[in-house]
């Protein structure tokens, strides 16, 4: 897209304005990656057992980091070129020539942006749930109640008109996500020496089929745990020239996930074992039995999540609203003018209405997030960059760059598609035992 037809993009002008320096761009990776979604990593080694737990971990971080930092050579690249892109779709459909490409990942981004804006609003209502239900065990609210009064919170938060606006809220979900990642594994340490707590116990399920699906879903949720989807959007918020300033973000937000993800990993697994909740903090406050760490500590890590949601859900929203933005404003008038505020507080406010509201009908979160991931995540993040990486610089078919690009674009097809189907397969089993707009979290 050249610079005078930017010019006319309402989407391009307000929402992802580039005015941010490389620590922005860190602040907005490390919340777009290190969530909540990371309490989940106990249950996913519940379907891999300690070895290929780590393992996988291990390549995944490898991977994606390696998958980003190609993605962030091939915007440099372009930008060079003079063809400086902004959306991740425009990449794909001028680099791979296919107009197809244009749609394959909108829609791709579409199933990420709103399973994580759905999964962000579930959990928080989640939360809030939790802090009620010992403040007042008996009470009427369900959990619907409290996915609507986030869902009203989030339609305010959503009129923050451009990503870029976010900066200061992404570094405070930066610090959060290390807050309650230490509450968590203080939680699980005390937990461990609990008389109440469960019997350690890493089997795997005996049947193989089972182990299989089980693997695969597991692989698809640290898929979407990993994932990130919108690293163009984000790079879009540097100033120009955004060259190497992508990678300094990168190394930021890498050095939070290791120490994130790791030791929530390890500390969660290690105490529950294969009776790890998809929500670490439901294995802490079991619904029999007493809590196994100080309801204190739980509490403050619970208001730390829930307020981090709150950015994640932000984050993920800005695709939807510069879609909508670009469709819907006239970038001849101001941002803040009547002509397009109105349009924006209610498209905004619907879409947030819509994630609420599917949030509610079908709260399964742990399967929300495999599912996400094999579908969306793992093309974007997974097969994508290699593939625009080999297209762009053309490496020599005798390199190692080459072979290596190669085999992670053909390994993560094949771990998609059996992905998709495992994580499609147990939100089916999931959803035909519970009840629509059940008061308990799913997966």
């Amino acid at each position: 897209m050249g610079d005078r037809s930017r010019e006319e993009d309402a989407g391009a002008a307000f929402v992802l304005e580039s005015k941010g320096k490389w620590w922005h761009a860190g602040f907005h990776l490390t919340t777009a990656i290190v969530g909540p979604t990371f309490l989940t990593l106990p249950y996913a080694f519940r379907g891999l057992g300690w070895v290929m737990g780590l393992l996988c971990l291990t390549v995944m971080g490898f991977v994606t980091f390696y998958a980003y930092f190609l993605m962030s050579l091939v915007l440099d690249h372009c930008e060079k070129a003079g063809r400086r892109h902004i959306r991740f779709r425009e990449l794909a459909a001028d680099v791979l020539g296919s107009g197809w490409m244009f749609y394959f990942v909108i829609f791709l981004q579409v199933a990420i942006n709103t399973g994580i804006t759905i999964g962000a609003i579930l959990l928080a209502g989640e939360c809030l749930q939790i802090v009620y239900s010992n403040l007042s065990p008996d009470g009427p609210l369900k959990l619907y109640h409290f996915i609507a009064m986030v869902t009203a919170v989030m339609i305010l938060l959503s009129q923050f008109p451009s990503f870029h606006s976010l900066r200061y809220i992404n570094l405070a979900s930066l610090i959060l996500s290390l807050g309650y990642c230490f509450l968590v594994v203080s939680a699980c340490v005390i937990a461990a020496t609990s008389k109440y707590a469960p019997e350690r116990n890493y089997s795997l399920a005996s049947s193989r089929s089972v182990r299989v699906f089980n693997a695969f879903s597991s692989i698809s949720i640290m898929a979407a745990i990993f994932g990130n989807g919108i690293l163009p959007e984000i790079q879009a918020t540097l100033a120009p020239p955004a060259t190497g300033k992508m990678v300094k973000g990168l190394i930021m937000c890498y050095t939070v996930i290791f120490v994130t993800f790791y030791s929530t990993a390890v500390s969660g697994y290690l105490v529950f074992g294969n009776q790890s909740n998809s929500n670490i903090l439901k294995s802490l406050l079991p619904d029999e039995g007493p809590p196994l760490a100080p309801v204190p500590v739980l509490g403050v890590a619970v208001v730390f999540i829930l307020l981090q949601l709150l950015a994640i859900g932000l984050v993920y929203s800005q695709v939807a609203y510069e879609v909508m933005e670009k469709n819907s404003a006239d970038v001849k008038q101001g941002k803040f003018s009547i002509r397009n505020l109105i349009p924006r507080i209610i498209l905004r406010s619907l879409y947030i209405v819509f994630c609420g509201f599917i949030a509610a009908m079908l709260p399964f979160f742990g399967d929300i997030t495999s599912v996400v991931g094999a579908i969306g995540f793992i093309p974007l993040d997974f097969v994508l960059p290699m593939l625009l990486y080999n297209m762009t610089h053309q490496p020599s078919k005798s390199s190692l760059v080459y072979w290596i690009n190669n085999f992670i674009i053909i390994i993560f097809s094949c771990v998609g598609i059996l992905g998709a189907f495992s994580s499609v397969r147990q939100l089916v089993m999931d959803a035909s035992m519970f009840k629509i707009f059940s008061s308990e979290v799913v997966g």
